[in-house]
């Protein structure tokens, strides 16, 4: 197998892979602030105030899929990354499917119960010496419900916002590299990060919460803007990890197939 091709599966399996589960972990809300050990900050965004970073999980990976969109675009440039975006949309798809098949799937009976919690502290204390059970997730296939169940409008929105993330990532990113040539790496690569993520931030919340949850405008903004300063962040300390994975890569292909590479995926762009 020729280097670019194995580097190529390599690549696009770590990019889809990352699209996939942060789509998954994106069902839960976390606090920044408090998983650093910090305050709610209270921003005030568009009239809506006490904000703080109660972000999805997803966000975690979101970023790194959007770095892996430049460098796989610098060395298989448009097509590379438009094969594996759509790739990711038809996998992410096909496993939302999958998972409302089975969520309608009729439990074996002792399943919903399977998890419950033994508390022998407890049971020490009856008077019969009987075992008395503490439920930790009363009902199982309820749990697997709620937590797998995402909401269409949420799924719509995370889907379409990422081809557009995608399509400007990659623009942007051409753009740049069409004006500074070879150089500058991290402009070319942070700066079109930015803006993808800029855009990607309010789209997602418009599509799944204003259409479809009827939120206030103001108030998708301003959660929107909580985002971006987040992603915005994180864009800027990601940055180095850039060069990290293009002098890794250029090591592993060599010099002149690296630098042919480069060409080939921006003749014509």
């Amino acid at each position: 197998m020729q280097k670019q091709t194995r580097l190529f599966i390599i690549l696009g399996g770590f990019f889809v892979a990352n699209a996939l589960i942060a789509e998954f972990i994106g069902v839960k809300i976390f606090s920044l602030e408090k998983t650093l050990g910090f305050n709610p900050l209270n921003l005030n965004f568009f009239g809506n105030e006490n904000l703080s970073f109660n972000l999805t999980a997803g966000v975690l990976l979101w970023p790194v899929v959007f770095i892996m969109t430049d460098i796989i675009n610098e060395y298989y440039g448009r097509k590379g990354v438009r094969l594996l975006s759509f790739l990711a949309v038809a996998l992410i798809s096909y496993a939302f499917f999958m998972i409302f098949v089975t969520i309608d799937l009729v439990p074996a009976d002792f399943w919903p119960t399977s998890h419950l919690k033994l508390d022998m502290d407890d049971a020490a204390r009856e008077s019969q010496g009987l075992i008395q059970l503490e439920s930790e997730v009363s009902n199982f296939n309820t749990a697997f419900k709620v937590v797998f169940r995402q909401g269409l409008w949420i799924i719509v929105g995370s889907l379409v916002a990422f081809l557009i993330g995608q399509v400007i990532d990659v623009t942007v990113f051409h753009k740049i590299k069409k004006l500074t040539g070879e150089s500058k790496v991290w402009l070319r690569a942070t700066g079109s990060t930015l803006i993808s993520q800029f855009i990607d931030s309010y789209v997602v919340l418009f599509i799944a919460f204003y259409i479809g949850a009827d939120w206030p405008l103001l108030l998708v903004l301003a959660i929107g803007t909580v985002n971006y300063i987040y992603k915005f962040v994180m864009a800027i300390v990601l940055t180095p990890a850039i060069y990290l994975a293009h002098f890794l890569i250029d090591r592993h292909l060599g010099e002149e197939l690296a630098e042919k590479m480069k060409r080939e995926a921006h003749a014509g762009q």
